[in-house]
């Protein structure tokens, strides 16, 4: 049988793309240890829309 962790799902969104205006959203979904990391977590992903790395920041 399965264990129950401590990773949950979280979902990453780009801070700068909704600060831009342009239409779209640039989302990754991530899992982190919630024991170990219980703040939220800050990760450098790529945005297809801007064409470049930005800081994503995980929502709810």
């Amino acid at each position: 049988m399965a264990k129950k962790g401590n990773r949950v799902q979280v979902i990453l969104e780009c801070t700068e793309h909704k600060d831009s205006g342009m239409p779209g959203t640039s989302r990754y979904i991530s899992t982190k240890n919630k024991k170990n990391t219980p703040e939220r977590i800050e990760l450098k992903k790529f945005n297809p829309v801007l064409k470049r790395m930005t800081v994503h920041k995980e929502i709810k």
